[in-house]
């Protein structure tokens, strides 16, 4: 075996092996009344689901990913997303041919479980590309900060820190707590454009699906 297969299998076997779970968050966003968010991560047989719902009084959506992996690379099956404002809206499907890279919902628990492993730092970030729910390209880079504690609502965690940053836009930054053992389960997230806070997310409620609390 080659030195960067071995490299590649022992960061496949490093990687945290995805765990069922339903989370609840609150939504801030500047303008706009607080939302709670249902997240769900569901193992379907051969593939997973990633869930994601809100409603308020004026608004309501729901985001949804099915996705597999192999050899510890994450790749998107189907993804179906609606939303509406004031009872008028639109729903959107991308199949797996309209996915080149990876859906958005998908993205987001590979990068929580590969986060760590790439040694991407703020003066040397990563690439992450995916589509969203049109099914356009998008392109941002990331890096991972210091281990940090999150005090949310929900309790005390430790937390993977990771930083997102437009490639198009880079005075739009996106900080994410994941917790480190349990891919996709986001403990915190603070949106800021033009070092103004837009947006922050914090788990209000966790319920791990046939294991135990972290």
């Amino acid at each position: 075996m080659t030195n960067s297969a071995v490299a590649l299998a022992d960061d496949s076997a490093s990687l945290a092996s995805p765990q069922p779970f339903e989370a609840q968050y609150r939504l801030e966003i500047r303008g706009w009344p607080s939302a709670n968010i249902t997240h769900t991560l569901t193992h379907e047989g051969s593939h997973w689901l990633s869930d994601m719902s809100f409603s308020i009084a004026v608004a309501r959506g729901n985001e949804r990913s099915r996705f597999y992996i192999d050899d510890g690379d994450t790749h998107s099956l189907l993804y179906n997303s609606s939303y509406s404002l004031f009872g008028v809206g639109d729903s959107y499907q991308l199949n797996q041919d309209d996915i080149p890279s990876i859906d958005r919902q998908a993205a987001l628990f590979d990068l929580s479980r590969r986060a760590g492993t790439e040694g991407c730092t703020e003066s040397n970030p990563c690439d992450i590309d995916f589509v969203d729910h049109r099914g356009r390209d998008e392109h941002f880079q990331y890096f991972v900060n210091e281990p940090t504690t999150a005090r949310v609502p929900a309790g005390e965690f430790d937390a993977k820190q990771v930083t997102l940053i437009d490639a198009e836009k880079p005075d739009r930054h996106l900080l994410i707590n994941f917790h480190p053992d349990w891919p996709g389960l986001i403990l915190s997230a603070t949106y800021e454009k033009e070092g103004r806070r837009q947006t922050t997310l914090t788990m209000t409620h966790f319920n791990p699906a046939g294991g135990n609390a972290p």
